[in-house]
């Protein structure tokens, strides 16, 4: 099992963000597109053996520094905890070379899909960290910052929880940016309880 160790950041300059990881920190970026739709049960089947999060179908899109385009279904399930702000998730994922037929299956096991989410932007990777900017239909830009550890230790957390930190600090992106709230949570409420 991965564990994944991320934060996610308000951007009020996202052209500024871009340029500082373009420049400042010398990173090849690679441009993305993400159509991610959440799957739960319907009424009348026991949620307790899947995650509260649901099942995540996500339609990905890359295109690397020399065009090449590359597309792919990826099925997702996490158990999500916020700790001080960071997101420690437990996530499993695997590749489907179909997505509709997926979503066929899980419609006969009584899933439905409810919200959904679409990002694009452009991705780095800087030390081990995967930093992605972002816009999110919606609610607007945010940069991503993840970690990607084997083992879910007090002290792998803390030091991951610093690295970030760390980058996000010298992005120039203040630490009360930081968004501790789901995307999903953000998406289901009124636009005027945004920042």
């Amino acid at each position: 099992m991965c564990i994944e160790i991320e934060l996610k950041a308000w951007v009020a300059d996202p052209q500024g963000v871009r340029n500082t990881l373009n420049t400042g920190l010398s990173l090849v970026s690679r441009a993305f597109e993400k159509e991610d739709a959440y799957w739960h049960p319907v009424s009348g089947i026991p949620a307790a053996p899947f995650p509260p999060s649901g099942i995540r179908i996500r339609k990905e899109t890359h295109t690397d520094a020399q065009g090449s385009l590359t597309r792919k279904v990826l099925v997702t399930y996490k158990t999500k905890e916020v700790r001080d702000g960071i997101e420690v998730n437990h996530e499993r994922e695997f590749s489907v070379s179909d997505g509709p037929l997926f979503e066929d299956l899980l419609r006969r096991f009584g899933f439905e899909p409810g919200i959904g989410k679409h990002k694009k932007g452009w991705a780095w990777d800087y030390e081990g960290i995967t930093v992605e900017l972002v816009q999110v239909s919606g609610l607007g830009w945010f940069v991503e910052l993840e970690i990607l550890e084997d083992e879910d230790q007090t002290e792998t957390v803390a030091a991951a929880r610093s690295r970030l930190l760390d980058l996000l600090h010298r992005l120039g992106i203040a630490q009360d940016k930081i968004e501790s709230r789901y995307y999903t949570e953000l998406l289901a409420r009124p636009s005027g309880d945004l920042p």
